[in-house]
C-alpha cells in the first residue's frame, strides 16, 4: 500500500505497529554507533559524536522524537564525525533518517 508525504509525517498506519520512521532512525542509528565504536582513529569530538548518538538512540525508544531536539542533536553528531570519510555512508544514513521526520515549522528553530 502506498502512503502519501501527508500520511507519512503523520505517523504509523492505522492499525497499530511502530511508526516506520522511528524503525528506520533506530536502525540508522544502530549501524552508525556500531560503526563509530570499530573506528580505530581517535577524534576530538568522537565523545560528543556518541552521546548524541545515544540521545537519539533513546529518543527513537520513546516514540516519535522531538524534532527541533532531532535536527540539533543531527548537527552536532555531523559536525563531531564530519570529517571522518570512513563513517560517511552512516552518517548519511542518519541524516536520511531524521529527515524522514520533516523539517521544524519556520520560525521555531
Amino acid at each position: 500500500m502506498l502512503r502519501s508525504a501527508e500520511q507519512k509525517r503523520q505517523g504509523p498506519v492505522a492499525g497499530g505497529g511502530e511508526d516506520p520512521r522511528v524503525t528506520e532512525l533506530r536502525s540508522a542509528v544502530s549501524r552508525l554507533r556500531r560503526r563509530l565504536a570499530a573506528h580505530p582513529g581517535e577524534f576530538a569530538d568522537r565523545t560528543i559524536a556518541e552521546e548524541e548518538l545515544a540521545a537519539v538512540a533513546a529518543m527513537a525508544a520513546d516514540g516519535i522524537p522531538e524534532i527541533p531536539r532531532l535536527r540539533r542533536s543531527l548537527l552536532l553528531i555531523a559536525g563531531a564525525i564530519g570529517s571522518v570519510s570512513a563513517l560517511s555512508a552512516e552518517l548519511t544514513e542518519v541524516r536520511r533518517a531524521v529527515d524522514l521526520f520533516g523539517g521544524p515549522v519556520r520560525g521555531q528553530g
